[in-house]
C-alpha cells in the first residue's frame, strides 16, 4: 500500500560510511603523496640546485673543507676524503703546506702509499715531517677544530708550532711486555707521535713536562687530547701507559681507543 506521507517525511537512509572513509582515504593518500614527493623534490633542488641555499657543510655533495664548521656530515666528508687519495690530498691543499712526494714501498709491511712532506697545518708549523695524506688530513682536521679552539679557551694564545718525534717508523707495536708480532701503524705512516706546542705569546708546552702540574697548561694538554679522539681513529697519552709519557700516539687507523 502506498503511503500517504510527504517525501520528507519518509526514513532517510542511513549515510554509507564505508564510501566516505573510502573518500577521505584517497584524499588524504593524495595529499600525503603530494606533500611526501613535494619534500623529495624540494631536498633534492636545496641540495643540487647551483644556486642551493644549503650551506657548503650541510650539504652532502659538497666534498670536505677543512675550514668548515662541523656539522653531523663532517665525519662522513672526511671518511670520504681519506678513502680517495686524490681527494684527500686536494682537501688538503687548501689548510696545509706539504709536497706531494712518490709512494715509498720498503717492504709489504713498511711503506707510505699516498706520501707527502708536511710543514705546516692550519696556523701551526709542524717540524717536517713525511706521512700519509690520511695522517696530514687528520692532523688539519685536529688543529682547526681542537688545538686552536683550545689554546685560545685555556691559554688566550694560539698554537704556532707542533712538535713531534716522528711518523714512519718500520717497526713492530712496542708495549710494556715487549716488542709485540703486529706491525704498527706507524710502518704505514699512519700514526704521528706529537710531544708538545709552541705559543703566540712564547710558552711552550709539552707532556713530559706539564701533563700532571695541574696548570692551564694541564687542562689545555687534557682538552687537546680529548679533541685528538674525535679526528684519530686511535689516541693514547701519558693516561695509557709509561711509554707514552712524552708524547700523544694519533692515530688514522684503529677502534676508538682513546686514552
Amino acid at each position: 500500500m502506498q503511503s500517504n506521507k510527504p517525501e520528507d517525511d519518509q526514513p532517510k537512509k542511513p549515510p554509507d560510511l564505508k564510501k566516505r572513509w573510502a573518500v577521505f582515504r584517497s584524499v588524504g593518500c593524495a595529499v600525503f603523496t603530494l606533500l611526501f614527493v613535494g619534500g623529495i623534490v624540494g631536498s633534492l633542488l636545496a641540495v643540487f640546485h647551483p644556486e642551493t641555499p644549503l650551506p657548503p657543510e650541510w650539504n652532502p655533495t659538497v666534498p670536505l673543507a677543512v675550514a668548515d664548521p662541523v656539522t653531523p656530515l663532517t665525519s662522513s666528508k672526511l671518511r670520504l676524503a681519506l678513502n680517495d687519495p686524490a681527494q684527500c690530498r686536494a682537501v688538503l691543499a687548501s689548510a696545509a703546506q706539504f709536497t706531494l712526494l712518490d709512494p715509498f714501498e720498503a717492504t709489504e709491511n713498511c711503506h707510505i702509499r699516498n706520501r707527502v712532506s708536511l710543514s705546516a697545518v692550519g696556523d701551526a708549523r709542524i717540524d717536517q715531517i713525511e706521512t700519509s695524506c690520511a695522517t696530514a688530513l687528520r692532523l688539519a682536521m685536529w688543529e682547526r677544530h681542537g688545538v686552536q679552539p683550545a689554546a685560545q679557551e685555556y691559554l688566550g694564545a694560539s698554537a704556532t708550532i707542533f712538535r713531534q718525534v716522528g711518523s714512519y717508523n718500520c717497526r713492530t707495536i712496542r708495549t710494556t711486555r715487549g716488542a709485540r708480532n703486529r706491525w704498527s701503524t706507524h710502518s704505514t705512516g699512519d700514526a704521528i707521535d706529537i710531544t708538545g706546542f709552541d705559543f703566540s705569546d712564547g710558552r711552550r708546552i709539552r707532556l713530559i713536562a706539564d701533563w700532571d702540574d695541574g696548570t692551564e697548561d694541564a687542562q689545555f694538554l687534557r682538552a687537546v687530547r680529548d679533541s685528538a679522539c674525535t679526528w684519530f681513529a686511535t689516541t693514547l697519552g701519558p693516561d695509557y701507559n709509561n711509554l707514552h709519557a712524552d708524547h700523544f700516539h694519533l692515530q688514522a687507523r684503529g677502534w676508538g681507543t682513546c686514552r
